[in-house]
């Protein structure tokens, strides 16, 4: 059997308010040509499928037609929520794709009521997957509740409830079945790949590789954006993003995996990477050494993030774009960052003017500039006459 294994579209994402929609497409259409190419017998989306939980028309216009069409052939296609995805918008498409073939988990199900899903693959392997959609702390413990039918302690740990969890969706693995588990979170030892967000992935959202039990062949998680495998019972992998979320993500390799798996073998994974995401990059310098490199950046498809190593002045990022017109992100290098104002002793503002502050700011965080003083003047006149 063979599986296609992606996760963290983010689709909808907007860089420093660029649309990435035509990134989106070209990437997804790559993701679709991959499955056709390799004739996979299933896909699974380990969730974040959208950037934001209200996610655009444009977005979802993006992602259900890419759904669609990794169905082609009779393949088996698994959707899960990840943190950035709203589960209940998850469980409104479950029922119409359903009727598809594309499994869609947005929330916690009992094994029997979707959440261990059985099915025969298209290579003729009975398959049991278990399907753990991203779950808050909050929604950790409804989850613990739904499986045991009474109240749950609410003293006990993330881990530990993940691995209960993991557990009643793993008790019908067989020797004689493909056994797969796919889920969204973060485990301990994972190299983050910069986009994440933060709050759900900090250590108090850890959960442990032990919790897959070793019956498992294959565990497909999302969540970190850098592709990389886990050590555990068992062959544990992130796949990674298709593209480059965020700047800080420069350094990865955009991509998916491509799983090959029997009962009773541990699968065997090949990484993919992809050609059609745009890259980032972070250039840093002052305006003479980016007039240097401007040649060798100004022609390529590369989003640039440029630290700039001067004195704050107006106009500076508009200047910086002339150079590199590829720039999105203009930041100053910290130590050319100005500090907050320092009043002198029994310096207060009362019986100041406001063009007297507006000057003292100025001067103090090195900004200082004639034209700008002028223009607050007017302003101020503006609104106060």
């Amino acid at each position: 059997m063979k599986i296609l294994h992606t996760a963290d579209w983010h689709v909808g994402k907007v860089l420093k308010g660029r649309s990435r929609l035509d990134e989106h497409r070209a990437v997804l259409r790559e993701l679709v040509t991959l499955a056709r190419r390799e004739d996979v017998d299933a896909v699974v989306v380990a969730g974040d499928l959208f950037d934001t939980s209200a996610p655009t028309p444009d977005a979802q216009g993006l992602v259900l037609p890419a759904l669609m069409a990794l169905r082609e052939g009779g393949r088996d296609v698994v959707v899960l929520a990840g943190n950035h995805d709203n589960p209940q918008l998850l469980e409104v498409y479950r029922p119409v794709l359903g009727k598809l073939g594309i499994h869609v988990v947005g929330g916690f199900r009992r094994p029997e009521a979707g959440g261990t899903l059985s099915f025969t693959a298209r290579s003729g392997e009975p398959v049991r997957l278990a399907v753990l959609p991203f779950l808050s702390h909050r929604y950790v413990i409804r989850a613990a509740e739904v499986l045991a039918g009474t109240a749950a302690d609410h003293n006990r740990d993330y881990a530990g409830r993940i691995g209960e969890l993991i557990g009643a969706l793993t008790a019908g693995f067989a020797a004689d079945t493909v056994n797969l588990v796919t889920t969204h979170g973060t485990l301990p030892g994972g190299k983050f790949g910069g986009g994440e967000r933060e709050a759900q992935s900090i250590f108090s959202y850890y959960f442990e590789a032990a919790a897959f039990p070793s019956t498992t062949q294959y565990a497909a998680l999302g969540h970190l954006h850098r592709r990389q495998q886990i050590p555990g019972p068992c062959p544990i992998w992130y796949s990674g993003s298709p593209l480059a979320v965020d700047f800080g993500e420069e350094a990865n390799a955009p991509g998916a995996l491509l799983v090959t798996v029997e009962p009773g073998r541990p699968a065997v994974v090949r990484e993919v990477a992809f050609d059609a995401p745009r890259a980032l990059a972070t250039v840093r310098g002052t305006l003479e050494r980016l007039e240097a490199v401007a040649a060798d950046l100004v022609d390529t498809e590369t989003w640039l993030r440029v630290i700039v190593e001067e004195k704050p002045r107006p106009g500076l990022a508009d200047t910086v774009r002339e150079i590199l017109p590829g720039a999105i992100d203009v930041v100053l290098d910290e130590r050319f960052r100005p500090t907050s104002p320092v009043r002198p002793a029994g310096q207060g503002a009362a019986g100041r003017s406001p063009r007297e502050l507006f000057r003292d700011y100025l001067t103090a965080s090195g900004r200082h500039d004639d034209n700008v003083a002028a223009l607050f003047d007017r302003l101020y006149d503006e609104v106060t006459t």
